[in-house]
């Protein structure tokens, strides 16, 4: 359409075309090679100088913090995705002898078979499982795969936070590697390398893997049923989301203390983690984004969970697994084709990745967020015990019942309101849980916690805030596994025990307090 003020140019005269803008571009880093890959505007790679950024963004992750000591057992948690299959090729080649800097950690592999709370058939688990073994029996490394139905089977101490290892320090650290370096150049070992699972190069046919398989039993009809049940309870996808990271978690906690692992690995990315951020916040977690996000999470004591992955977003993951040839295998997930709006996860993944695309920038912004937030964990509490930990994500709980003008404090007041004790008239119908766990006797005859309170009170009141939020969505408890009932009865009872015995014992006074500092 015309317009006023419109300039006409006769045409160009025939001739060869200009280049393209960035045609003859050059690689950011050797100035030589032709890129093949685009990070960011501006950020041009060729092949050589992308697999040495990428490689050194793993290395730098796990030299900055120097968490994981030489020789020391490490389960790497792999799903099957794109970021977790990369980052346990990370450990393959690091682990190489062609590596220039080698890994020193013995690796290990577990996989979470989640088919039965995600709906699969069993030909589509049994298949996929096929997958999975073949690239496990590929790499070579130590493999554990286990079935979430196996949540129905855990042990009450799979909730409880024991002592971590005293010698996790820096000192110790440099200690532990000139130790490691000196058995290494040792005279009287020659050319003998450590018999360690996974020290040896799964490439090289002189030195066959010494892979230990343990995959337990299929899991039975009546666990899949359960584990069925449970998440056809819960009634929103946000709630069924969580209650699977949380059983997850449990299960891998539960293998890595059974097989003597101290740390575990994840494959969270940086675009994940940003995404898992916003998530917690709008789930009421922001109090614990620094265990949640952060490099490494203390939360469990004794076994340490890592985040390697965290400075490498999902592009940069997508284009190395493509150059490289790096296999992963797709698994459904429990949101597979979910709408955007279907929970809370979904939403706030559907509005970082759009905001991505906008404004490249958004991820990292994010990112760097995270990165500077403190683990403040909350003092113990008097007589030196250590601080009550939520039951199901085992971080510290968040309560503040004395004037707390938070919506948690008002929550757990009007809960304690609730709790009225059981007239004597009325016996409880339940079976007692000292018959049951072996507690204290005549604890429901109205003295004890089970003759005060309703059994799901039990279980609300020892939940950090956003737990109890998601278990608004549980109608009923009786799908839960019985191993977090079982721990909350022991916890009720121990905390009732020592109400009661509060009474008999005898404080110090504040000048005999004083004496005893001086």
């Amino acid at each position: 359409m015309c317009q006023a003020g419109e300039e006409y140019v006769e045409p160009p005269t025939e001739g060869p075309l200009p280049p393209r803008p960035g045609g003859e571009q050059k690689c950011v880093k050797c100035k030589e090679g032709l890129p093949v890959v685009v990070i960011r505007a501006g950020d041009a790679f060729c092949r050589d100088c992308f697999k040495a950024f990428y490689v050194h963004k793993f290395r730098a992750v796990l030299g900055k913090n120097r968490l994981i000591f030489p020789g020391e057992k490490v389960l790497l948690a792999w799903s099957g995705g794109p970021s977790s299959s990369s980052m346990v090729w990370q450990v393959l080649e690091g682990l190489s002898r062609d590596s220039a800097k080698r890994l020193r950690f013995v690796p290990g592999v577990i996989y979470v078979d989640e088919g039965a709370a995600c709906g699969q058939s069993l030909e589509d688990r049994a298949k996929i499982l096929a997958e999975m073994k073949l690239i496990l029996q590929t790499v070579g490394f130590p493999w554990h795969v286990v079935a979430l139905e196996e949540v129905f089977s855990l042990p009450p101490s799979v909730l409880r936070c024991f002592a971590p290892d005293p010698s996790g320090t820096k000192g110790a650290y440099k200690a532990a590697v000139d130790s490691f370096l000196q058995q290494q150049h040792a005279p009287a070992q020659g050319k003998e390398r450590l018999s360690q699972p996974g020290t040896q190069d799964p490439q090289d046919p002189a030195v066959p893997p010494s892979a230990a398989q343990t995959e337990a039993q299929p899991p039975s009809a009546a666990q899949t049923e359960a584990l069925s049940r449970l998440f056809d309870s819960v009634k929103t996808l946000t709630a069924k989301e969580e209650l699977l990271q949380t059983l997850r978690t449990h299960l891998i906690l539960h293998v890595a203390r059974t097989h003597g692992y101290s740390k575990v690995m994840t494959g969270d990315s940086c675009t994940r983690l940003a995404i898992k951020l916003m998530t917690s916040l709008a789930l009421g977690r922001g109090a614990f984004l620094a265990w949640d996000t952060g490099f490494s999470d203390e939360r469990h004591g004794d076994v340490v969970v890592v985040r390697p992955m965290r400075d490498h977003t999902l592009k940069e993951v997508a284009f190395y697994n493509r150059l490289f040839a790096v296999p992963s295998v797709f698994t459904p997930a429990i949101d597979t084709k979910a709408p955007e709006k279907a929970s809370i996860h979904r939403l706030m993944e559907a509005f970082v990745l759009r905001l991505q695309a906008q404004f490249p920038s958004t991820v990292s912004t994010v990112y760097r967020t995270s990165e500077k937030l403190v683990k403040a964990p909350r003092d113990s509490s008097a007589g030196g015990s250590p601080a009550p930990r939520c039951l199901l994500c085992m971080c510290a709980l968040d309560i503040d019942t004395a004037d707390s003008a938070t919506a948690f404090g008002v929550q757990t007041l009007h809960l304690s309101q609730m709790q009225s004790p059981t007239p004597a008239a009325e016996a409880p119908t339940t079976s007692c849980c000292s018959a049951r766990v072996g507690g204290a006797q005549g604890c429901c005859r109205g003295a004890g916690p089970c003759g005060r309170q309703d059994p799901r009170a039990h279980v609300i009141e020892q939940l950090c805030y956003g737990c109890r939020v998601n278990m608004k969505d549980v109608p009923s408890l009786d799908p839960l596994p019985p191993y977090i009932l079982t721990e909350a009865q022991l916890r009720s009872q121990r905390a009732w025990v020592l109400q009661e015995l509060q009474e008999y014992l005898i404080e110090d006074s504040d000048d005999e307090a004083q004496t005893g500092e001086c």
